[in-house]
């Protein structure tokens, strides 16, 4: 669980994005991208944003705490990048209105999470909330792309864990859980070329601490689970 609180959320992700930084994670999620002009949705503390920024696109990212924001906004200062304050769970027509004039060509929506304040994630509950919370953003992510014309690829960016030498089975599995949840009945599709896993960096905070839990899963290794979705033709 990565934060009851919005405090502790953010704090949370400050030492792990850390983590991520120095293992290359968010340039690598970065260099996946399509396209020049990209809608983020959930800009976290920022480090996912200053790596699209530094590839030089033109960023447009949404969150819904203001602390995040403003994190963020100091991690980007100067670069192409607008910020917008709003609940993917209750867009104003504002706000839809300003992602419309935007005309992204790709959306990313990478590492989704929330304080447990929010998920309603408990220490018992094993991230049951969590994962019911994910599949309910990325569906209205995928719905708002739906209707956004100009966005030709979404791309999703998860953490996981998988027994590693089984990565290529993992694909598949990937592909067909957006297909059947995230996707069903929208003009996307997703494909087994396009999922990809990365294992994460051994000072990740996710690593180490897990393997010494549950030692009968040495062969099971923290990963960042990627596809990237095009729009039908």
């Amino acid at each position: 669980m990565s934060g009851a609180t919005v405090a502790e959320f953010v704090g949370y992700w400050e030492t792990e994005g850390q983590a991520y930084v120095r293992h290359g994670d968010y340039e690598w999620m970065a260099a996946l991208v399509p396209g020049q002009r990209v809608l983020e949705i959930g800009c976290g503390v920022g480090f996912a944003t200053q790596a699209l920024a530094r590839r030089g696109l033109t960023v447009f990212s949404i969150d819904s705490l203001s602390e995040c924001l403003e994190l963020t906004r100091q991690r980007v200062d100067g670069s192409d990048v607008t910020l917008l304050q709003a609940d993917l769970t209750a867009l104003t027509e504002d706000q839809r209105a300003a992602i419309v004039a935007f005309a992204p060509d790709t959306v990313v929506c990478w590492l989704m999470g929330a304080p447990a304040e929010t998920t309603g994630a408990v220490e018992t509950d094993a991230g049951r909330a969590v994962i019911a919370y994910r599949e309910k953003l990325h569906r209205l992510v995928a719905e708002l792309v739906a209707g956004l014309p100009t966005v030709q690829a979404l791309h999703f960016v998860d953490r996981t864990a998988i027994p590693w030498q089984a990565k290529d089975i993992g694909r598949d599995t990937l592909v067909n859980y957006h297909r059947g949840k995230t996707l069903l009945d929208l003009p996307f599709v997703a494909e087994r070329k396009h999922a990809l896993y990365r294992k994460l960096g051994d000072d990740s905070l996710n690593n180490v601490p897990n393997r010494k839990m549950h030692p009968s899963l040495k062969g099971v290794v923290p990963t960042l689970a990627s596809l990237l979705v095009e729009r039908k033709k």
